[in-house]
């Protein structure tokens, strides 16, 4: 019978630093990672981006949304305890000390960076800053504002211009367009994932656009992920893509169809099963540009 290499509890410690940084959960790193092959995909002068930009900004999307994970957790050690949801993290329970994030959160940032200086140009380099303070500021603004979701669009939007930066040398007006599509889809999926925990962040005084909505929060939703397809549209018509591109576009606004639906009740599972379902909507049009390029 051979032995275990790690002891039980090494065993625990380590799956509890992988909640901790949502390993186990990899939905937001795909949020992430799909918006910046699009910029990449869009920015390259030939059909493709070059394998080191595409190295490096992969790896970038993993290590900044870890970091990001860990510094949102610190931020609401406190009050994780209270949302049914959040009330068994690693930190919140006190497995994990708050030093012990706030080190995880530095050393991540820390690769991030170094991938950067290492393999990319100077204008995505100071476009860095902007994406670490973004990464840093948003976990703290649902204390001060009901629109956490628009700096997180912020934050998951910044990997855009730096990866056009990193590919194309110079960013456009194309390039802030893709920006802003994001943003909006951001705000519109996280929105359904704030839903989800909407009662229980009413009571520990938690804000966010889904209690700045309230009855109209599906209608919003529904209006946000119409910008979402229109500015996509118009990303189309400036780029001059073709049938795949607008088919993917197609296919994700059938998709926000579908997540109106799940949502109909706003029942936590709807609302959480339709935010999960936008890794879908993303990677059609991921695939319908990659198409596009390919034929």
């Amino acid at each position: 019978m051979t032995p275990d290499v790690l002891s039980p509890s090494l065993r625990n410690r380590l799956m509890d630093y992988a909640r901790l940084l949502r390993i186990d959960r990899p939905i937001g790193s795909l949020l992430l990672l799909w918006p910046t092959w699009w910029a990449l995909w869009l920015a390259a002068e030939g059909s493709y981006p070059t394998l080191s930009n595409l190295v490096v900004f992969t790896l970038g999307v993993f290590f900044m949304r870890a970091a990001g994970c860990a510094i949102n957790d610190f931020a609401d050690r406190k009050v994780d305890r209270h949302v049914k949801r959040t009330k068994d993290r690693p930190l919140t329970s006190g497995r994990i000390q708050p030093g012990e994030a706030v080190a995880l959160f530095l050393a991540l940032v820390l690769a991030s960076f170094l991938l950067v200086v290492l393999f990319t140009n100077t204008l995505t380099l100071y476009l860095s800053f902007g994406g670490l303070v973004l990464a840093f500021v948003y976990p703290f603004m649902k204390r001060y504002t009901h629109l956490p979701q628009l700096f997180l669009g912020a934050a998951f939007s910044w990997a855009i211009p730096m990866a056009w930066a990193a590919e194309a040398g110079e960013l456009s007006r194309l390039t802030w367009l893709l920006f802003t599509a994001n943003v909006l889809w951001t705000i519109a999926y996280d929105t359904l994932y704030a839903m989800v925990d909407r009662d229980d962040d009413l009571k520990v005084g938690i804000k966010s656009t889904a209690i700045l909505f309230g009855d109209a929060d599906r209608l919003i939703i529904g209006c946000l992920q119409g910008l979402v397809v229109i500015t996509l549209l118009m990303v189309g018509v400036q780029a001059g893509l073709g049938f795949f591109w607008y088919l993917g576009v197609t296919l994700m606004a059938a998709l926000f169809g579908w997540h109106q639906y799940l949502a109909r009740h706003r029942s936590r599972e709807g609302c959480f099963e339709a935010f999960l379902n936008n890794n879908w909507a993303g990677f059609v049009v991921f695939a319908g540009l990659a198409l596009d390029k390919l034929f």
